[in-house]
């Protein structure tokens, strides 16, 4: 008996040394099937790993992986819990899915009680109390995804999005998006898509009449790929919208048909690419499923979904713990029993402590809970070459954004315009939009000419893309009414009816807000377009002009006053008296030639710069002269340099020098383009001189008017004054001599070209004006259509001939001091003719005209003195008393 004992003993040791070279471990799959699929994805990832290990010995090389698989319907929960038991009695060491959460919870329980890993590979709701001690998930931990998204958002700066989920567990994924509107200014709208009969379109309908253009979607790939679907189909698959999915499947949609819609579309992708283990191990999947039957429509062909990685990479950790596990033997296990398996806690330490490079990346689990916090997220983006990895987000680390290769760096920044049609936007007005005149009649964007056409094309030229002119329906520029609403150009730009405005478009605070702007083409500033001002009619006095008559008055009593003085100063002083006679010096008579009219005669000599006979000789009296010749000096050279000005130049008689004139004034009518940037300025300014310009403006309903057509009407023909662009005004003046820009500039700004808001364009279009500036082709298109036949008073730049009504004053002026010498003469010759007549008591008309005759002796130099009269008279004409003596003015006794 000892002896069979001892070889009964021997055998059992053999067989266990046997089982031991030889080990056979179970795993056990349950997984749900959907009515369109003949096998899920999970458990074809299931088969592919356990075959993979088994024909790869390194992991596992004294022990070979089975398994048992059990198909269940989605959301029993019963038949699940009763297919575990039947794995659990056949021996495994670890159980895999299911997935949804009823049945999750169900096994869950009854691993927890027999104490078996239980692994999962889908998103779970987190459980307040977690008693799961042997629950272990693969897939990323929640809480990191929601980080995940905060940052996305943060990293592209939306400030106003969407969120449409599917389920409630979307809510939970969002729950950090959610609490950050306070701290990032963020404006979230959350909806809930209910795709019920797979149809979205009247939820998308309703965001794409909001103008929602940040949209993210949080829903499974299935979801996904119906929304793209109904997405291009309400023709939002452009470059104005950002859709961002939540689902780590983006990669594995088919994204063929919107690869060169523009589309801005991210996602996150948990794969790992770059690995060539990676990328060999996914070229294998997909070289068996080709054989395979044909997967859920959808996906593209022979791809491996996230969840399909996940369970492919959980079973390779099952290989990773059981490598590292010595002397585990798997026992048959009852449910009804409650006997936990004894290996059960050393191999779930075991399983936690494993770390495995797999598809899904460095896969490292937390001992406490069983879930995976450490991974990284690859930012994928929709290009026209596929999708390409952006930036990567680890759940420790944050985004980092990856650097673009050589060929993605030297790529032109053209190439996303090329073969594009863009439609634009524009309003007709000289000279930037106009009609082209033709025989043939024009279709297209031919019937159009101007200052932006010519810069459309160069734009078209320089970025590749061909374009649609379309004038802009209702004829306005765009201006926001009381109730926040555009029209024009701003609001098909806001509606995506356009994608460029190329217009003289003003870029201002108010619509940058609601469209952007490229870089201004063209800089201006509002100034006033009036008539010319009708010039002042000369008159025959005009050479009096260049002095005040102030000034005239001041000169005369100058002239007066300096005369008076130097008489005054001539008789004080005893240097201006002298002898006569030089050959008599003891003549008692000393003469003063500064006689009060010899005085004044020498300040009109001085003043008109001719001088006289008489000239001071006393200190005194020469410095009255010297000062009196500086003053001359001056006020003559003044008015001789004056003279020029007032005599060739016509003077203009303006009402209105500025824009504080017309704000002073009520009878000159002024306005601008009713819903034009023009006006928004007056409307939005805060200067006092403005806002009263505007109170005017606004209080009249005919100070506004349509359009400039209007408006240059207007000012022709009636009393009105019309503020515009400063680059309009110098086109308009150039073509109508009888218009002019009043003042200067009352602001600074520019034109540019508009196009919505987060419009991949603005950026190139901005290089594109750029290019064109340093060139000078914006420079020389300007100087093209800006260039008129001119106006004769501004070709002309010589000095206008003086004719008669300029300086006619001065010949009436010889005329008038001619005719006063006559008379003056004449007077002379009288009261001479009665001097000589003093002894007699009366002149006779006889003797008058024999004195009369003989002055006017043209061929004499000398006449003699005429002697008295005879007895013989005739009548008199000149009477006076008789005098004896006669008093020299001039002379004086030097013994007095």
């Amino acid at each position: 008996m000892e002896h069979r004992k001892r070889l009964f003993c021997y055998i059992v040791v053999a067989a266990e040394l046997c089982l031991a070279s030889a080990q056979v471990l179970r795993i056990g799959g349950i997984f749900e099937t959907r009515e369109s699929e003949l096998v899920s994805m999970d458990e074809l990832a299931f088969k592919f790993a356990v075959n993979n290990i088994n024909r790869n010995k390194t992991l596992m090389p004294n022990a070979t992986l089975t398994y048992d698989i059990q198909r269940i319907n989605v959301f029993d929960g019963f038949e699940a819990s009763r297919r575990v038991c039947d794995q659990l009695a056949l021996g495994v060491v670890a159980v895999f899915g299911p997935s949804h959460s009823s049945s999750v919870s169900a096994v869950q329980s009854i691993c927890n009680a027999l104490e078996v890993p239980h692994i999962q590979t889908r998103w779970k709701h987190p459980s307040v109390d977690n008693k799961d001690t042997f629950f272990i998930n693969l897939y990323p931990e929640y809480t990191a995804i929601a980080r995940a998204i905060l940052d996305v958002v943060t990293f592209f700066k939306w400030r106003k999005l969407t969120v449409v989920y599917e389920d409630s567990t979307g809510l939970m994924r969002m729950q950090e998006l959610i609490k950050a509107p306070a701290k990032l200014n963020l404006k979230i709208r959350i909806r809930q898509l209910t795709l019920g009969n797979q149809d979205a379109r009247p939820l998308l309908k309703e965001l794409k009449k909001d103008r929602e253009f940040f949209i993210i979607f949080d829903c499974s790939y299935r979801t996904a790929s119906e929304l793209l679907k109904q997405l291009s189909s309400m023709g939002m698959m452009t470059e104005y919208y950002h859709f961002f999915f939540t689902t780590l499947d983006l990669f594995a949609l088919d994204l063929e048909p919107y690869r060169y819609s523009g589309v801005n579309m991210t996602g996150f992708r948990l794969l790992n690419f770059d690995d060539p283990w990676v990328a060999s191990t996914i070229d294998k999947w997909s070289s068996d499923r080709v054989q395979a039957p044909k997967q859920e429509s959808g996906l593209m062909e022979g791809v491996m979904t996230t969840d399909a990685a996940l369970m492919f990479d959980a079973v390779y950790m099952v290989a990773v713990a059981s490598q590292r596990a010595t002397q585990m033997t798997v026992s048959s296990l009852q449910c009804h029993r409650h006997k936990p398996w004894r290996f059960g806690p050393r191999f779930m330490n075991l399983f936690k402590e494993a770390q495995w490079d797999g598809l899904t990346g460095h896969i490292v689990l937390n001992k406490t809970d069983g879930l995976r916090r450490d991974f990284d997220l690859d930012i994928i983006s929709l290009q026209e070459d596929g999708t390409a990895r952006v930036a990567v987000w680890n759940s420790y680390r944050g985004m980092k954004l990856m650097e673009k290769p050589n060929r993605e760096k030297n790529t032109n920044v053209t190439d996303s315009l090329a073969n594009r049609t863009l439609i634009v936007t524009t309003i007709q007005e000289n000279p930037y939009v106009m009609v082209k005149k033709s025989e043939k009649e024009l279709v297209g964007n031919d019937r159009y000419e101007g200052y932006c056409m010519d810069l459309l094309k160069e734009l078209s030229n320089i970025l590749g893309f061909t374009y649609e002119v379309r004038l802009v329906g209702d004829g306005k520029y765009g201006a926001q009414n009381d109730k926040g609403e555009w029209n024009g150009m701003v609001r098909e730009l806001i509606d995506h009816v356009a994608d460029l405005a190329v217009a003289p478009l003003t870029i201002t605070y108010v619509r940058e807000k609601v469209i952007d702007f490229s870089k201004p083409f063209m800089t201006l500033g509002i100034s006033i377009l009036y008539r010319k001002p009708n010039g002042t009619n000369p008159g025959v006095f005009s050479f009096l002009n260049p002095l005040s008559p102030d000034i005239w008055m001041y000169v005369l009593l100058a002239c007066t006053g300096v005369s008076c003085v130097l008489f005054v100063i001539a008789r004080f002083t005893p240097y201006e008296w002298y002898n006569p006679h030089a050959c008599n010096p003891s003549s008692t008579l000393v003469q003063n030639n500064f006689t009060l009219l010899n005085s004044f005669w020498f300040g009109i000599g001085a003043l008109m710069r001719q001088g006289s006979e008489v000239m001071p000789k006393a200190l005194s009296t020469r410095i009255v002269g010297g000062i009196w010749w500086f003053f001359t000096l001056i006020i003559i050279s003044s008015y001789t340099a004056n003279l020029a000005a007032f005599l060739t130049v016509e003077r203009m008689d303006a009402p209105i020098d500025s824009a504080d004139d017309l704000a002073k004034q009520t009878r000159i009518e002024y306005g601008a383009v009713r819903d034009g940037s023009t006006m928004t300025f007056f409307k939005k300014s805060k200067i006092s001189t403005y806002e009263k310009m505007w109170a005017f403006m606004s209080s009249r309903k005919t100070a506004l008017v349509k359009n400039n057509k209007e408006g240059i009407t207007r000012v022709l023909t009636t009393d009105y004054a019309m503020l515009m662009e400063s680059t309009s005004i110098e086109y308009i003046s150039q073509r109508n001599c009888n218009l002019t820009q009043i003042g200067g500039l009352i602001d600074s700004k520019g034109y540019g070209v508009g196009t919505p808001i987060g419009s991949p364009y603005r950026d190139k279009i901005t290089i594109a004006i750029l290019q064109l500036q340093e060139e000078g082709k914006l420079h020389m298109m300007k100087e093209k259509w800006w260039r008129g036949n001119g106006c004769p008073e501004e070709d002309n730049k010589e000095a206008n001939a003086l004719g008669v009504e300029n300086i006619g004053g001065i010949f009436i002026v010889l005329a008038a001091g001619l005719v006063l010498s006559v008379f003056v003469a004449i007077g002379e010759f009288i009261y001479k003719a009665r001097r000589n007549a003093d002894i007699e008591e009366c002149a006779s008309f006889g003797a008058v005209m024999e004195e009369l005759g003989r002055s006017l002796q043209c061929y004499k130099g000398v006449r003699s003195r005429s002697r008295p009269q005879s007895a013989t008279r005739s009548p008199c004409i000149f009477c006076q008393p008789k005098r004896s003596a006669k008093r020299d003015g001039g002379r004086r006794d030097s013994s007095a």
